[in-house]
């Protein structure tokens, strides 16, 4: 049966067409439509009349409509299935996948828990200011949607949010924890010396090793020279009297304890220049903080726990100076080498504590009942504490551009913002701020470190320890635009002997370490909309800081 093609294409405000006899009832007659006699067929276009030039045919006969498909040979119809069935597994492996490994720019409406629908609920300022700043290359806007709901996560554990002070352990239940260690390090050092060195009875032969069990020497090829080098020198080193031997050891006089991803490289290699300064043989032992637990990666599992003589070990090229020094009868040369001070740098030291629950009594209250700080101070209470850190918000995303292996993305970043803010909203609901931020459970699930950057909950942990005066507290955004005014404050902080304009213009003018990576680079920054969900889950915290400082610099609101 042939239908008016006018029904087919005329679109007319009342649906019908006052020439064609089918809009006005079942049945048409085309010897009747003026239309199907002919006659050129008038349809508008941008409210203008065009002339079709061309029939449309409309078969509605359900066996024709599959006429085609079986004019095809076999061997055709086959392929055509085949190619369906294949299009229609690989669709379906990719969906699945991006589910699996969260590889699917569209966001998940379930990732995120219900909410109201109340307007009120959404900072309107910023809405405003969105639609201001909207960069459709860089923020994909479907995002807005779900800043209501991450607000009233934020909001929830702003609501939560205690500082308190901790309550210190006694030195005999640190004994308890650790009798190896107590029972290397003495509670008296040298006096002759800036750093906490002590002489140690050498019982070995000349001809032993004594780095044969070092773990750091054993799994680390790259530092091997350095102990083949010390063990050639070893024996020439040893303070030989009534027929016993003594070797040096020394724990560093200070230490770079953070934050991660907040310059504190570039810090160690420009210190690193100065003549007076030795640091450990490598650049972040952890072993405050992993290596002493057997953890190289918690994720990882646990290896052989490192004793405090491979800690020690790494001290050896720095005691073995400070040895002929000592033992030097020349006035000049032991000033000289008593000017050194050794350091260390690991950025883990101020805030991973994540080994406590396995090898430490849980407390009722989820909280560690032992800190790192406990015992750097219970056999270094003298010692001085270095910290960099940076805009939080900026540190995170440089963190996830650094740490992540694959798919790396301003939406991956966003979601994995989202996904850790909740995490950390239920941990707050039951537990107190502290035990949230040194859980280990909850540090290891969420996709983002958010809690490396709740700098002041750390530095109130050290304070309750250390006096503030022991503390230098640095800014990497200072240090990048001035690099001599924050070196100055560094050599001051240590009391470490003037430069000559040389000296002073390798350390100030060397190129910057350790920065962003080309194809990091190359990603572009976060999305506007997780800059403002970071700024104001930090926020309370950076203000915090700002006050326990007093430098409103460390607020972050300028940048």
């Amino acid at each position: 049966m042939r239908h008016c093609v006018n029904c087919c294409i005329q679109l007319l405000p009342d649906d019908l067409h006052p020439q064609c006899f089918s809009c006005r009832g079942p049945y048409h007659s085309h010897h009747k439509c003026p239309i199907c006699k002919g006659e050129k067929i008038l349809f508008r276009v941008d409210s203008k009349q065009m002339n079709l030039l061309a029939v449309l045919e409309v078969r509605t006969e359900n066996n024709e409509s599959w006429t085609g498909l079986f004019r095809f040979k076999k061997g055709k119809r086959w392929s055509l299935v085949c190619g369906l069935i294949i299009m229609t597994l690989v669709m379906a492996s990719y969906i699945l996948t991006g589910v699996k490994h969260e590889l699917l720019l569209i966001p998940s409406s379930l990732r995120y828990r219900s909410f109201s629908n109340n307007p009120a609920l959404a900072d309107d300022e910023y809405l405003r200011n969105l639609k201001d700043f909207h960069q459709p290359f860089l923020m994909n806007i479907s995002y807005e949607k779900y800043y209501p709901n991450i607000k009233l996560i934020i909001n929830t554990i702003t609501s939560k949010v205690e500082f308190t002070t901790r309550q210190l352990p006694d030195l005999e239940d640190l004994e308890k924890q650790e009798l190896h260690m107590f029972s290397v390090i003495p509670n008296k050092f040298l006096p002759t010396s800036k750093n906490p060195c002590w002489y140690e009875e050498y019982t070995g032969k000349n001809t032993t090793d004594p780095y044969v069990t070092n773990l750091y020497a054993l799994y680390s090829k790259h530092f091997r020279s350095t102990f083949d080098y010390l063990r050639k020198e070893f024996w020439n080193h040893l303070y030989h009297f009534k027929e016993k031997h003594y070797r040096l050891r020394c724990l560093p006089h200070f230490y770079i304890i953070g934050q991660p991803k907040c310059g504190t490289t570039d810090l160690y290699d420009r210190l690193r220049l100065h003549p007076d300064v030795k640091f450990s043989a490598i650049k972040e032992p952890h072993w405050w903080t992993r290596k002493r637990f057997g953890i190289v990666r918690l994720r990882d599992g646990f290896r052989d726990r490192s004793p405090v003589e491979d800690y020690l070990d790494l001290f050896d090229l720095a005691a073995h100076e400070i040895h002929k020094g000592l033992r030097s009868d020349s006035g000049t040369e032991h000033s000289k080498m008593n000017n050194i001070v050794i350091g260390e740098a690991s950025a883990s030291t101020m805030w991973d504590n994540n080994a406590w629950t396995y090898f430490y009594d849980n407390s009722t209250d989820g909280e560690p009942p032992f800190l790192i700080q406990d015992f750097i101070h219970a056999f270094e209470p003298n010692a001085k504490l270095i910290v960099m850190l940076r805009d939080p918000v900026e540190r995170l995303y440089s963190d996830y551009l650094y740490f992540a292996s694959s798919n790396k993305s301003a939406e991956d970043f966003h979601e994995k913002v989202a996904e850790s803010l909740q995490l950390f909203e239920n941990c707050m609901l039951d537990y107190s701020l502290r035990a949230c931020v040194y859980n280990n459970t909850l540090n290891n699930a969420m996709p983002v470190r958010l809690q490396i950057g709740l700098y002041v909950v750390y530095l109130l942990d050290w304070l309750t320890v250390f006096d503030k005066e022991q503390i230098l507290i640095l800014r990497l955004e200072d240090h990048a635009s001035n690099v001599k005014y924050t070196m100055n404050k560094v050599f001051q902080f240590l009391n470490l002997g003037p430069l000559n304009k040389k000296q002073e213009a390798l350390i100030t003018r060397s190129p910057a370490s350790n920065t962003r990576r080309p194809e990091d680079r190359n990603l572009g920054p976060m999305f506007l909309l997780t800059k403002k969900i970071l700024q104001d889950f930090y926020e309370p915290f950076n203000t915090k800081l700002a006050q326990v400082l007093s430098d409103e610099a460390f607020s972050w609101k300028q940048t």
